[in-house]
C-alpha cells in the first residue's frame, strides 16, 4: 500500500501512544484520590500480629461458626499462634480484636482498608430473571496499573515495528526468503505493514477490554479476542508451514484450557446466578462477604446446587401446599448446616468440592493462556511471528492474561485450587528453565524463559503471595519485552536465530548489548543482598526483578515454616529456578555479543539497528532497572549508573564498546545519553517524594490485594497452611531469603561466566558427559513427541479409521444409493413415463391430428358450397322447430 500503508502505521502507534498518555495520567490521579499506604511497613506491622518468635504457623485452623459466618466483633485474621513452646497467642489475638474494633467499615479485618474500587454497567445485554448480562467495568489499583503498563510497552513495540517491518513497505514486490516456490525462486507478495498494525491495534485493545472487564461475559469475550489475535500475529506469515503450524498449535491449544474455563465459568453461573465481580450480589462479595469478614466462605448458591437430595427431602416435607416463600425459607434455614462438614456428615461440607471444581476450570484457561504445564507447548513456536509479536505476546499481553485473571479471580479461589496452582506453577517453572539451558535459538531461549517466569509468578500465587506474584507480573514485562527487542534488533542485523552463528556483537551493536545485559541482569534479579542504611530508613537497592523475585523466595521461605514438606519442594524450585534462570540468560548474552565472531561473513555485515529501533530499548531499560524503586532508591541508583556508566567509559577508552566505524559519528552519544537518564531518573525521584511519598509499585499493586486474601488460610479438603503474606517481610525471614536468593543467582551468573564468557570450561565437554541429559534437554523433555504418541497420532489414526469407514462403507452406501436411484429412474423412464405418460400424450395428440386432417376436407374454400351448407342448416333447423312447435301445442 505503499505511504498509506505507512499512514497505517503512524495511526495505530499514535492512538497507543494516546492510551498511554492518558493511562499515565489516570495513574497520576489515581495516586492522588487513592494515595497507597508504604505496603513495607504495614506489611510488617500486620505480619508481627500472625507470627510467633521464631515464625511457627497457627496451631489451630480457624473454624466458620455453625450458622455459616465468622463472628464480625473477633476479626477473621486474627488466628491464636502458637509460641516455642506450643501455647497459643491468645493475647496477642484479643489486642488485635481490639485494635480493630474501632475501624468501622473502612476496614474489613484482612489488615488493610477496604480495597478502593469502581464497578458499574455500560450497557444491558439481556435480563434473565434475576440475573442479567451486561457490559460493564472493574477499576481498581491493578486495573489502572495494568493500563499503564499495557500502553506503554505496546508503545515501545509500535515504534519499534515501524523499523522493524519496513521491509513489509515494497508495496507488491516483497520477498520472504524463508520461503521457497517449486520453481526455485523465493516468494514474491504484496506488503503487508498496514495489516500487521491492524491486528497489533486489535490485540492491545483485546488485552486492555480484558484489564477492564467487569464480569465473566465480558472477561471471556476479550479473553478470545486476545486469543483469535495471537494466531493472526503468530501466523503473520503465513506462507510459511512453520508459522501456519504455530498459529493452529496455538489456537488449538489454547481452546483446551478454555473449554475447563468454561466449566468453571458455568459453575459460578449455574450456582450463583450472576456474571458480575464486584457489587454486593458479584462473584467476590458472595464467596467472601463483607459481613463475615471478608473470609472465604462456601456461597449459599453452591450448598444448594450440592446439596440436592437435601433440599429435595426439606420440600417434600412441607407438603403439596407450600408456597414459594416457605420453600426458600426452609431451604435457607438448613444452609448453614449444609455447609459445616461435621453437621453435613461430608467432607468440606456441601459445596466445597464445587467451589474447587469452578476455581480449577477457571485455572485451566490461565494454563492455556499463560503456557502452563502441561499446556505449555504452544508458546515457543509461537517464535515464528515477527519479533515485536514475540515481545507483545509475551510481557504484556497473551501471557500476561492468563496470570492477571489468576490475580483477578483471586477472591475465588479456596486454598485447595492455590494448591493446584502452586504445583502446575512450580512443575512449569523447573522443566522451561531447564529447557532454556540448551537452546540455541535466542527467541526460543526467551521464549522458555518466559514460561518459566509465568511458573514463578503462579508459584507465588498459590502459595499466598498474591503481591509478589502480581508484581512480578510487572517486572517481568518490562524487561521481557526489552530482552525479546534486543534480540530482534540482533536478529534483524544478523539476519539468523542462532546463537551459534554469532559472538563478538558487543562492539558491532553497543545499544542493543547494553541494554540487553541490563535486561539479563534485571530477570536475574541483580541488587545487593544487604539493605543501605539511611537516617533511621534502610533500603535495598537492585533491579526491578530483584524485588519482585526476592518477594517470591521470601513468601516460599515462609511457606516452608509453616508446610514443612511441600514448603521445602516448593522453595528449592524457587530457589534453584533463580539460579538455572541467571546461568542461561548470561550464557544468551555471551553467546551472542562475547567472544570472537563465529561467522565472518555475517558479524562483517551485522550493523547497530537504525534509531527508531534501539530508542524504545533505552526507554525499557529504564523501567527494567527502576520500575519497583522507592523515590529515594531511585535517587540513589540514579548516581550510582551515573558512577558506572562514566568508569565503563573511561576503561573503553571513550568508545563503550563502539565499533571503530562509528566511533568518530558518536563516540560520546552513549555517555551522554546514559547520563542524561540518571539526571532525569534521579529529578523525577527527586520531585515525586514530596508529591506522594513512598508511593512504589508494591504499595500501589498492595491496593488491590483482594479483600480477606491476606490473613493465613488453611485447606478444608488436606492439613495444609497458606501463612499471611507479611509475615515473608520480617527479620527472621527476609535477610536469609535475600541471601538464598543472591548466591543461587551468583551461582547461576557465575557458571554461565566459566563456560561461555572466561571460556575456562569446554561447554562442548560438558555435553558430552552428559549426553542423555542433553539430549533429553534438547527434546524439550519429549513432550512434542509424547503429545504426537498421546494424542497426535491416535487422533490422526481414529481419523483414519473413521475416514476409511466414511469412504468404505458410507460412501458406498450412498454410492449404491445413487446407483438403485438413477437405476430405478432409467427403468421409470423408459416404460412408466416412456411408454404410459408419454405413449398417452403422443396417442391423444395423434388422434387429434387425425381428426384434425378428416376434417380439414369440409373446408374446400368455395362459396357455392358454404351458401348451400348454410341453406341446408336452415332448412334443416326450419323443420327442427317447426315439429318441436307443434309438438308443443298437440301437449
Amino acid at each position: 500500500m505503499g505511504n498509506k500503508g505507512k499512514q497505517a502505521g503512524y495511526c495505530a502507534t499514535v492512538f497507543i501512544l494516546t492510551s498511554c498518555v492518558l493511562s499515565v495520567l489516570s495513574l497520576v490521579i489515581w495516586v492522588g484520590a487513592h494515595p497507597p499506604q508504604d505496603a513495607h511497613h504495614h506489611d510488617d506491622h500486620h505480619g508481627e500480629e500472625h507470627v510467633g518468635d521464631e515464625g511457627h504457623p497457627p496451631a489451630e485452623k480457624h473454624e466458620t461458626p455453625s450458622d455459616g459466618h465468622a463472628s464480625v466483633d473477633a476479626p477473621f485474621h486474627t488466628l491464636p499462634v502458637a509460641d516455642a513452646e506450643g501455647e497459643t497467642d491468645s493475647e496477642s489475638a484479643e489486642s488485635e480484636a481490639e485494635s480493630h474494633e474501632g475501624h468501622g467499615d473502612g476496614d474489613h479485618g484482612d489488615g488493610h482498608a477496604e480495597v478502593p474500587s469502581y464497578h458499574g454497567e455500560f450497557y444491558t445485554l439481556g435480563q434473565f430473571g434475576k440475573s442479567k448480562m451486561s457490559i460493564g467495568y472493574y477499576i481498581d489499583a491493578l486495573t489502572v496499573c495494568m493500563f499503564a503498563m499495557v500502553t506503554l510497552i505496546a508503545s515501545c513495540i509500535h515504534f519499534y515495528a515501524i523499523g522493524y517491518m519496513h521491509d513489509e513497505l515494497e508495496g507488491d514486490d516483497y520477498v520472504d526468503h524463508e520461503v521457497t516456490m517449486a520453481n526455485g525462486s523465493h516468494l514474491h507478495r504484496p506488503g503487508r505493514f498496514h495489516r500487521f498494525f491492524q491486528a497489533l491495534s486489535l490485540f492491545c485493545f483485546s488485552m486492555l477490554g480484558l484489564v477492564l472487564a467487569g464480569n465473566i461475559v465480558m472477561t471471556f469475550v476479550f479473553w478470545e479476542l486476545v486469543g483469535i489475535c495471537s494466531y493472526f500475529l503468530i501466523g503473520f506469515y503465513v506462507e510459511r508451514k512453520s508459522a501456519s503450524t504455530a498459529a493452529n498449535k496455538a489456537f488449538i491449544v489454547n481452546r483446551v484450557g478454555d473449554f475447563g474455563m468454561i466449566i468453571g465459568l458455568m459453575a459460578l453461573w449455574a450456582s450463583l446466578g450472576t456474571f458480575q465481580f464486584g457489587g454486593s450480589d458479584g462473584l467476590f462479595e458472595l464467596v467472601r462477604p463483607t459481613a463475615n469478614g471478608n473470609a472465604l466462605v462456601v456461597p449459599d448458591g453452591m450448598v444448594v446446587a450440592s446439596a440436592r437430595e437435601e433440599v429435595g427431602k426439606v420440600v417434600i416435607s412441607l407438603g403439596p401446599g407450600a408456597t414459594d416463600e416457605q420453600m426458600h425459607a426452609a431451604v435457607n434455614e438448613r444452609i448453614p448446616e449444609w455447609r459445616d462438614p461435621e453437621a453435613s456428615g461430608k467432607k468440606g461440607g456441601h459445596g466445597r468440592w464445587l467451589l474447587v471444581v469452578a476455581g480449577v476450570g477457571i485455572f485451566c484457561g490461565c494454563v492455556g493462556k499463560s503456557a502452563q504445564f502441561p499446556l505449555h507447548v504452544w508458546l515457543p513456536d509461537a517464535m515464528e511471528g515477527p519479533t515485536p509479536v514475540s515481545a507483545l505476546v509475551h510481557s504484556a499481553t497473551m501471557v500476561a492474561a492468563g496470570v492477571f485473571l489468576v490475580g483477578r479471580f483471586y477472591p475465588v479461589f479456596c486454598p485447595e485450587v492455590l494448591f493446584v496452582i502452586a504445583i502446575t506453577g512450580t512443575i512449569t517453572l523447573f522443566m522451561a528453565a531447564t529447557i532454556a539451558i540448551t537452546a540455541t535459538d535466542i527467541k526460543r531461549v526467551l521464549a522458555y524463559s518466559t514460561v518459566s517466569q509465568l511458573g514463578y509468578m503462579m508459584l507465588s500465587l498459590g502459595i499466598g503471595g498474591w503481591l509478589a506474584g502480581m508484581m512480578h507480573l510487572f517486572t517481568h514485562a518490562f524487561f521481557k519485552s526489552l530482552l525479546f527487542m534486543c534480540s530482534g534488533s540482533v536478529i534483524h542485523a544478523v539476519h539468523t536465530n542462532e546463537m551459534t552463528e554469532m559472538g563478538g556483537l558487543r562492539k558491532k551493536m553497543p545499544w542493543t548489548a547494553y541494554t540487553m545485559l541490563i535486561g539479563c541482569m534485571a530477570i536475574a534479579g541483580t541488587g545487593l543482598p544487604f539493605a543501605i542504611p539511611i537516617g533511621e530508613n534502610s533500603f535495598n537497592l537492585g533491579f526491578s526483578g530483584y524485588y519482585s523475585k526476592d518477594a517470591i523466595i521470601e513468601q516460599a521461605w515462609s511457606f516452608w515454616l509453616a508446610n514443612s514438606a511441600w514448603g521445602m519442594f516448593f522453595l528449592a524450585a524457587a530457589a534453584g529456578g533463580a539460579s538455572i534462570t541467571a546461568f542461561y540468560m548470561f550464557r544468551m548474552w555471551y553467546m551472542t555479543f562475547a567472544g570472537p565472531p563465529k561467522n565472518e561473513h555475517r558479524f562483517d555485515h551485522a550493523h547497530e539497528s537504525p534509531p527508531i529501533m534501539y530508542r524504545p530499548l533505552i526507554l525499557l531499560s529504564v523501567f527494567a532497572v527502576a520500575v519497583a524503586w522507592r523515590p529515594v532508591e531511585g535517587m540513589i541508583g540514579a548516581i550510582v549508573a551515573a558512577l558506572i556508566f562514566i568508569a565503563l567509559y573511561a576503561k573503553s577508552g571513550g568508545t563503550m564498546g563502539e565499533d571503530d566505524h562509528h566511533h568518530s559519528k558518536s563516540a560520546k552519544s552513549p555517555l551522554f545519553v546514559a547520563l542524561t537518564i540518571s539526571v532525569a531518573v534521579f529529578v523525577i525521584a527527586l520531585c515525586w517524594q514530596p508529591i506522594a511519598g513512598d508511593t512504589t509499585l508494591s504499595n500501589l499493586l498492595s491496593q488491590a490485594r483482594p479483600a480477606g486474601t491476606l490473613p493465613t488460610e488453611s485447606a478444608v479438603l488436606f492439613t495444609m497452611t497458606w501463612p499471611s503474606e507479611p509475615i515473608s517481610h520480617l527479620d527472621h525471614i527476609k535477610p536469609k531469603a535475600g541471601l538464598l536468593a543472591f548466591l543461587t543467582a551468583l551461582a547461576g551468573f557465575s557458571l554461565a561466566t566459566v563456560f561461555y564468557g572466561l571460556r575456562k570450561l569446554d561447554a562442548e565437554e560438558a555435553r558430552s558427559a552428559f549426553a542423555p541429559i542433553h539430549r533429553f534437554l534438547v527434546n524439550k523433555w519429549w513432550f512434542d513427541e509424547l503429545y504426537q504418541t498421546i494424542f497426535v497420532r491416535p487422533a490422526h489414526l481414529i481419523a483414519g479409521l473413521i475416514s476409511g469407514f466414511d469412504r468404505r462403507c458410507i460412501d458406498w452406501v450412498l454410492d449404491s444409493l445413487a446407483r438403485l436411484t438413477r437405476a430405478i429412474a432409467v427403468i421409470w423412464e423408459r416404460f412408466a413415463d416412456g411408454q404410459v405418460v408419454d405413449g398417452f400424450v403422443n396417442g391423444l395428440a395423434s388422434r387429434t391430428y387425425r381428426a384434425g386432417l378428416s376434417l380439414r376436407g369440409v373446408q374446400t374454400g368455395r362459396l357455392r358450397q358454404y351458401v348451400m351448407f348454410i341453406a341446408a342448416g336452415t332448412v334443416a333447423a326450419f323443420v327442427v322447430a317447426s315439429f318441436l312447435w307443434n309438438y308443443a301445442f298437440a301437449g
